[in-house]
């Protein structure tokens, strides 16, 4: 890494891989030297469309690369474990997607090799670094809305999605949870923290994966979570937090929002607008500029993004997936393939 430049390595090339990259090139102290896939070809693809100059097909080619200063892990999550272990193992700094990998455990060997090896590693969980977002969490902690009694929050697509397309393929970690559903999850955490009790109930595919879920999270100082998330019907995507002295409502995108609001008792309502100078609302700027700023203050990890509230999310999800019976393919207490043929209410 010189003073001014951030040299990155892109592994994996599908669409977030795409998008991720195509904000990164725009960065003037950001460089993309390398792009990894599986098969060569979609790596040439890749490198063509976005003018990067090394393509490799093979994870390893990409991971021992002494050029790159830090990996962009867009794999499906279900694969995060692999790819990012092998770039720490290689001596690379890592932003890896979020779900940040399939279970707590997962999450937790891949912190302990960071920390072990002193390399910087960060969920690519962009909502914590949205500008706005950040300004709705410094209100809630300067006590603006008072004690935060609950959080609302929820995120569904309307589909319908085939039992062929990665969302409910168990090998790839499909269902609403993972993808979609660790934002309300997260959002309501980045507030309130890690929840003292979990509760959820959830509709399952056929395959098992969770079509949808609904989950109470409570904390011991009496906070209250109710988070959704689905992959059968488009939800408002939209976030309440109500405290003891006003609220916070959060239209559409919640989790990107171009605007919130500020209710307070005995004062009329406050409009938060995100500032046009930060880019389009869909961008992943943020993310990748907090990465390269820790990475010029010699940090290992973002105090944005830290890593002990990514095992704390990661344990809440554990929770939820354990209330729900979901388990995917390799961990303990699989389910039966055999046992579900049709929707079932958990």
């Amino acid at each position: 890494m010189t003073e001014q430049r951030v040299r990155w390595g892109i592994l994996a090339t599908g669409g977030i891989a795409a998008a991720f990259t195509a904000d990164l090139v725009d960065l003037p102290d950001a460089e993309v030297v390398a792009v990894a896939s599986r098969t060569e070809e979609s790596a040439q693809a890749f490198a063509e469309r976005f003018g990067i100059p090394r393509a490799y097909g093979s994870w390893e080619a990409l991971a021992q690369d002494a050029d790159i200063d830090v990996v962009y892990v867009a794999t499906p999550h279900s694969a995060h474990r692999a790819a990012a272990g092998l770039c720490l193992e290689a001596g690379r700094d890592v932003l890896c997607e979020k779900p940040f990998t399939l279970n707590a455990r997962e999450a937790g060997e891949l912190v302990t090799l960071a920390r072990e090896r002193g390399r910087f590693l960060m969920e690519a969980m962009w909502m914590y670094c949205n500008p706005l977002v950040r300004r709705l969490k410094a209100l809630v902690d300067d006590g603006a809305i008072g004690e935060v009694r609950t959080v609302q929050a929820d995120f569904g697509l309307a589909g319908p999605f085939p039992p062929s397309h990665r969302l409910r393929d168990p090998h790839l970690g499909g269902g609403a949870l993972l993808d979609l559903g660790v934002y309300p999850v997260s959002f309501a955490q980045l507030l309130l923290g890690e929840p003292s009790d979990v509760m959820a109930r959830a509709v399952l595919s056929a395959e098992g994966v969770d079509l949808q879920t609904g989950a109470l999270l409570s904390w011991d100082g009496g906070a209250l979570a109710s988070v959704h998330c689905s992959i059968t019907g488009g939800t408002a995507t939209s976030a309440s937090v109500t405290g003891s002295q006003g609220r916070i409502d959060v239209p559409y995108g919640f989790f990107h929002p171009d605007r919130f609001v500020l209710h307070r008792d005995g004062r009329d309502p406050e409009e938060f607008a995100a500032d046009p100078a930060d880019g389009p609302r869909t961008s992943l700027r943020h993310e990748a500029l907090e990465v390269m700023r820790a990475l010029r203050a010699s940090e290992t990890e973002s105090p944005l993004v830290p890593l002990d509230g990514t095992l704390a999310v990661m344990r809440t999800l554990d929770a939820i997936r354990e209330r729900i019976g979901v388990r995917y393919p390799g961990e303990a207490t699989e389910p039966d393939p055999g046992e579900a043929t049709e929707p079932a209410l958990v």
